[in-house]
């Protein structure tokens, strides 16, 4: 062997080897900012992480355990897999995999495939749908086993394309938040990746070599809005580094008077005036006004198909 090749071989052991410590360090810093600033994880959660076979539920199962050893609260965690029945599912992966690792795993089955493929048109967004039928067997089995919190694998990233995918298809300013209550008050959902960037988590998934299982649903779908904001979001990140990173401390950077909600700031009142709606009412009713609905180019029935979409909930 060339005595300077093998030289640069053994010198980039060390160097990826270190540029992997780092890697870990960083994500599981993130990992346990995020939980301590959204109040997370407390002692006594039962916590279903729900793994889909993804590079994102892999890493977030991985850091929860780096985390647990250390954590001065004690907390248990549960890896919990829907099979939605697809097609050459390979079922004995992450069974196999938890049994390695330790950890606790339990499976739900429920033919949501069948459902999404016979009820939605050939070409149309599946998001939606699946998303509803996932939520709710998700849900359903957190409630009937005594799961306080349900965590879900979103990063950053997904953050950020949700961001765009409300502001530009659903009128709003809207994203995925790091911790939320479900509708029906019964389930706290939370997304310790929140902090982590996608890129890290690839890299990490490759590094650990975890059994990847592609999704042959949603994955499978070329033209869905959200693979164009991401390549959108990818084609900014190389011409201006860090913008991904900037918009997101945006959204926790927040200043209402600064927008046009009304709701959110008495724009009314910053005159002192207690009639000054009253006084308005010969301009317009207020009950009645939708402010979008007369901005150019609003179509509030063109909101469905890219609307189902941005509400997708995909737990990889």
């Amino acid at each position: 062997m060339n005595p300077d090749l093998e030289t640069v071989q053994t010198n980039s052991l060390p160097r990826a080897r270190q540029e992997s410590n780092k890697r870990i360090k960083r994500l599981r810093r993130q990992v346990g900012q995020a939980i301590q600033d959204f109040r997370m994880i407390a002692s006594g959660d039962r916590v279903m992480v729900c793994l889909s076979g993804g590079k994102d539920s892999y890493t977030m199962l991985d850091i929860l355990l780096l985390l647990r050893e250390s954590a001065p609260v004690d907390f248990e965690l549960v890896a919990v897999n829907l099979d939605q029945k697809q097609p050459d599912f390979p079922a004995e992966v992450l069974p196999r995999y938890c049994a390695e690792r330790g950890v606790e795993f339990r499976q739900i089955e429920q033919d949501t495939y069948s459902v999404v493929k016979r009820v939605i048109p050939e070409g149309k967004t599946m998001c939606s749908l699946c998303s509803r039928l996932r939520r709710g067997a998700l849900y359903h089995y957190a409630e009937a086993h005594g799961f306080n919190k349900i965590a879900l694998g979103h990063h950053r990233d997904d953050i950020v394309e949700t961001f765009f995918l409300n502001l530009f298809f659903g009128g709003k300013l809207k994203a995925m938040p790091p911790k939320l209550k479900s509708d029906n008050g019964k389930h706290i959902v939370i997304r310790p990746l929140a902090y982590a960037r996608e890129a890290d988590i690839v890299e990490h998934a490759e590094m650990r070599g975890f059994p990847i299982i592609p999704c042959n649903l949603c994955g499978s779908q070329e033209q869905l809005q959200r693979k164009q904001v991401r390549r959108m979001l990818d084609d900014w990140e190389r011409t201006h580094p860090g913008r991904t990173e900037n918009i997101f401390a945006a959204m926790q950077n927040i200043e209402p008077s600064q927008l046009a909600d009304r709701q959110l700031f008495d724009f009314a009142g910053l005159d002192g005036m207690d009639d000054a709606a009253s006084d308005a009412d010969w301009l317009i009713s207020p009950a009645t006004h939708r402010p979008s609905e007369t901005l150019p180019g609003f179509r509030p029935d063109a909101q469905s198909e890219t609307e189902s979409e941005i509400q997708a909930e995909n737990p990889r």
